[in-house]
């Protein structure tokens, strides 16, 4: 699908829903990360979601594959489930997956990535946030290029891009043509351009998040967890990125 530069760059909205994903398009948008859980960093969107996401949108569709939350070191259910969620993504027709597989001694396990990306071209297979759980950023970088992966999504292995920056800044150096690195966490209007102007990164991600209460009248307050706010992705907040992008 078309992904529209912006001033030369692209921006990535992370969408924890087909609505989400709407708003980023119409705000501007280059493509969406699509997920679930958006609160807890992120899981594999449904079937459901995947599908009618893919048919509304005419922008980039790339869907993470992480089959739970927590750590990046998964069983062989775990895996198998992985494999299956990327052939389904790639019937759907989606453009790229988002995946990431650690060994325990925080390496890249090479062996089983190498499987997920072979399976998942020819879409663009993306290395997620695992990377910040990566003892070697550096090595780990070479490994992700090596198993062929197209991009890297980052914090600079710290909570927020901004405080990654300098990381950021080493990884676009070495990577060079070789894969792209896009930064992201904690992206927003007031900090987009910095951030691409200190790393030299030619994409970004950023949820344009906002959180909304609950419409629901009716409560019992006698059970907790069931009324909770609402997060989506803004269009509003997307064409702010957009516009700093733009100004760039």
């Amino acid at each position: 699908m078309n992904e529209v530069k912006i001033n030369g760059l692209k921006l990535e909205i992370c969408s924890n829903s087909i609505f989400s994903a709407k708003q980023a398009e119409a705000g501007g948008a280059s493509r969406i990360e699509l997920c679930q859980n958006l609160e807890n960093g992120g899981t594999t969107p449904s079937y459901g979601q995947i599908k009618l996401t893919r048919d509304s949108l005419n922008i980039g569709v790339h869907v993470l594959i992480r089959p739970r939350t927590g750590d990046f070191l998964y069983n062989d259910d775990e895996f198998n489930e992985i494999r299956q969620d990327i052939i389904y993504c790639k019937e759907a027709g989606c453009d790229g997956i988002v995946i990431g597989i650690l060994n325990a001694d925080g390496s890249v396990d090479k062996e089983r990535m190498k499987i997920l990306v072979t399976e998942a071209k020819p879409m663009c297979v993306v290395f997620h946030r695992a990377f910040d759980r990566c003892k070697d950023p550096m090595q780990a970088l070479e490994d992700i290029i090596e198993l062929g992966c197209d991009r890297i999504l980052t914090s600079g292995q710290q909570n927020t891009a901004w405080e990654g920056r300098d990381l950021l800044k080493k990884l676009v150096q070495q990577a060079g043509d070789r894969i792209e690195i896009m930064p992201g966490s904690g992206v927003d209007a007031t900090n987009v351009t910095a951030i691409l102007n200190y790393t030299g990164a030619k994409s970004i991600h950023s949820s344009a998040k906002v959180i909304e209460k609950s419409k629901m009248e009716f409560k019992i307050d006698s059970v907790n967890g069931m009324d909770e706010d609402e997060i989506y992705s803004s269009q509003a907040k997307v064409e702010e990125i957009v516009a700093q992008i733009k100004s760039l």
